[in-house]
């Protein structure tokens, strides 16, 4: 089992920054792709950056340049620094830790979430 608690998230003007940070407990974090997906009202949730174990990253096209997803293993802790925000990056912000073993079971496991909303 793996314990996701975000933090971070809040009111920001358009072209403004924030950080957000998800802590994991109770497994070897370094074991997990650790990612930041967001969900608007109405929308489907949807992947904004996803780095792997191994320091390998991938964005959503909507935020490259922009967005930049990091970890520290040692603090068990993922993080999504995003700047030049814009409106349409509010959305509830949800971090994910996935990990295939190799009997290929899949295991996922999401944090509570932390809004985010971009107005002025």
């Amino acid at each position: 089992q793996v314990q996701l608690v975000e933090s971070g998230g809040g009111l920001v003007q358009p072209g403004g920054s924030l950080r957000l940070s998800c802590t994991a407990t109770g497994s070897i974090f370094s074991l997990y792709a650790m990612g930041w997906y967001r969900q608007s009202p109405g929308k489907q949730r949807e992947a904004v950056a996803v780095i792997t174990g191994g320091g390998s990253t991938n964005y959503a096209d909507s935020v490259k340049g922009r967005f930049t997803i990091s970890r520290d293993n040692a603090k068990n802790t993922v993080y999504l620094q995003m700047n030049s925000l814009k409106p349409e990056d509010t959305a509830g912000y949800y971090c994910n830790a996935h990990r295939r073993s190799p009997t290929g079971l899949e295991y996922d496991y999401w944090g509570q979430g932390t809004q985010v909303t971009v107005s002025s």
